[in-house]
């Protein structure tokens, strides 16, 4: 395999790479700010210079600088094999300090009111490659604050103009809203007048702006970063999977980023499954409720278990089938437990896949392409993260999966005398028609929010979204991927999951035992006042994900995918000192 020396390091690569991007892939430090990988390379910004030899096929194969030393591009050189390039040497770092201080002639220096302090590579560079002091003694050229769009804010001033808007809307998004208008030192980024920047993936230039030009209208002034934590996850409101990481402070969510992952959604996310999380903290159900005089009266959950078991038991006994029908919103561990449980009720239960909301037809960018071709991202239509994962747990059971349509149609018809619903969608779910099919047919609803099928239920049980716990999604391409709890669940709130282990642990002879009161540290962080969060938790056992997908792999062969094929959020941990430490 060919080879390149960066900067005193051997690294191997493929023909065809650029020696920037073999320096990324093996972690060697050249700054940059227009180059991306899936962007096309203009080498505009020019701090990424570096000088190159190579061996001279004329000269015996001698090693000798290109051009005549002169620095060059490490963004849009293709690497050869026998190259040594230097972008740390005295002209290199000369060619870097001079393109800093350019950037910050005109640059307003507000980092104190900037939403991007603290992850600004405009700030990290000045600090390793820029000058001490400004040499710039002249007026600035001051420019105005735009707005974009529905999504993005734009702080002209701070531009540096490295052009990766213009380029993703144009070769990703395809809708080609921004360019650059002006000339010199007059140039600026900006819509066409009547077209906002408001394509369907457009917050997407947001994680691509390297400084603290491009704003996130709904996370603006909201929380500085340095307080934020990520957590992996996946989009848990389409069926797309795409790999996402939820930023949080103190227990309370702020924003949701693309995280990459070239197989699935590559360094992209939707608008939609962007600012699809505000259903988490608004307007959630956080206790659970009995009917009591044809009313919704509020419980603890050992008295709403109690009476939800004696009601499912009832209509067992009265020669009544149960119905389980489980939400495509939630994981597979959720679905196996709640699968449990409705068996050991009613071994001859019935299980149907909750209503998959449809909207639209999927779309592939940039325009022209269509899904499933090379190098499109896609928006699917399919609004529900985990059908495919759900019916794969409810088959694993040997009995007939209904879909929604005919599992609503039996009920209608009286077949059912119990029903075990759920739901977690963002919005309503259940049409007027299948909520009064519920009358007469005792009903275990577990839910988030206040939706139409909670007037016909008898026991409300008060569910967690997919930020509240941990599980696994199965995509519309059959990728099965894990998720990691981001924030504490609301209190009176239990996992699905949670709530079927109980359930099950009171119809072996268990006892849930007394409530247990901890109090857990969130969010501690240097410079920050540690927030405690009290939860009271009564359960024989405790839901673990991880234990759950050993024991699907145990129980069934056909589950075993959930240990061997489940792909596990990779994420870098790797941190470095601000301050060089020199022993002594």
């Amino acid at each position: 395999m060919p080879k390149i020396t960066i900067n005193g390091v051997e690294c191997e690569f493929e023909q065809g790479q650029k020696i920037l991007e073999v320096a990324n892939k093996s972690s060697v430090k050249i700054p940059y700010y227009c180059y991306h990988d899936s962007l096309s390379v203009p080498a505009q910004c020019r701090i990424c210079l570096g000088e190159i030899w190579a061996p001279n096929p004329r000269n015996e194969g001698k090693l000798e600088p290109q051009m005549g030393g002169k620095l060059q591009p490490t963004c849009s050189t293709e690497a050869a094999d026998g190259m040594v390039v230097y972008t740390d040497n005295p002209r290199a770092v000369a060619n870097q300090k001079a393109v800093m201080e350019y950037l910050l002639i005109n640059h307003p220096l507000d980092c104190p009111v900037c939403d991007q302090a603290g992850e600004c590579e405009l700030q990290d560079y000045s600090f390793e490659y820029g000058r001490g002091v400004s040499r710039f003694q002249e007026t600035k050229v001051k420019q105005p604050k735009k707005d974009l769009g529905p999504n993005v804010y734009i702080y002209s001033d701070r531009c540096i103009m490295c052009t990766r808007c213009v380029r993703f809307t144009r070769e990703v998004a395809g809708t080609a809203e921004l360019s650059i208008h002006g000339r010199g030192n007059g140039s600026e980024i900006d819509v066409f007048p009547g077209v906002p920047l408001d394509n369907e993936i457009s917050a997407n230039v947001i994680d691509l702006c390297p400084v603290g030009a491009l704003l996130d209208k709904d996370f603006m002034f909201s929380q500085r970063v340095w307080f934020l934590k990520s957590t992996p996850s996946i989009d848990g409101i389409t069926a797309s999977g795409d790999n996402i990481q939820f930023e949080h402070n103190e227990g309370k969510l702020y924003r949701l980023k693309p995280r990459t992952n070239m197989a699935v959604n590559k360094w992209w996310i939707t608008d939609e499954v962007r600012y699809g999380w505000k259903h988490i903290t608004k307007d959630r159900l956080t206790t659970p409720m009995r009917r009591r005089f044809g009313a919704l009266d509020e419980c603890g959950f050992a008295q709403a278990y109690d009476e939800a078991i004696d009601g499912l038991q009832q209509a067992k006994n009265d020669g009544k089938k149960l119905l389980l029908m489980v939400s495509p919103m939630l994981s597979c561990e959720d679905a196996y437990q709640l699968a449990k449980l409705a068996d050991a009720i009613d071994p001859s239960a019935e299980f149907a896949v909750g209503h998959v909301p449809f909207r639209g037809e999927d779309k592939a960018f940039p325009a022209g392409k269509k899904p499933g071709d090379e190098g499109s991202f896609v928006m699917y239509a399919e609004k529900a993260p985990n059908a495919r994962g759900v019916r794969r747990v409810l088959e694993s059971f040997n009995k007939t999966v209904h879909d929604f349509d005919a599992a609503a149609s039996k009920l209608k018809s009286g077949e059912f005398g119990s029903a075990i619903l759920t739901g977690n969608y963002p919005g309503e779910w259940a049409e007027a028609d299948f909520a009064n099919s519920l009358d007469s047919v005792f009903t275990v609803l577990i839910d988030t929010h206040r939706r139409r099928a909670m007037d016909k239920a008898d026991i409300v049980l008060t569910g967690a979204t997919w930020a509240e716990k941990a599980g696994t999604f199965e995509n519309v391409n059959n990728v099965i991927q894990a998720f990691e709890q981001a924030i504490p669940t609301m209190e009176q709130c239990k996992a699905e999951a949670q709530i079927a282990i109980d359930m099950l642990s009171l119809l072996s002879g268990e006892s849930l035992g007394p409530v247990h009161r901890t109090v857990s540290r969130v969010d501690e962080a240097p410079g920050q006042v540690p927030t405690a969060v009290e939860t009271r938790l009564q359960s024989a056992r405790l839901y673990n994900a991880a234990d759950t997908r050993r024991e699907m792999a145990q129980i069934s062969g056909s589950l075993g995918v959930f240990v061997s094929d489940v792909s596990m959020p990779v994420v870098e941990t790797a941190q470095a000192p601000d301050v060089e430490m020199v022993e002594l």
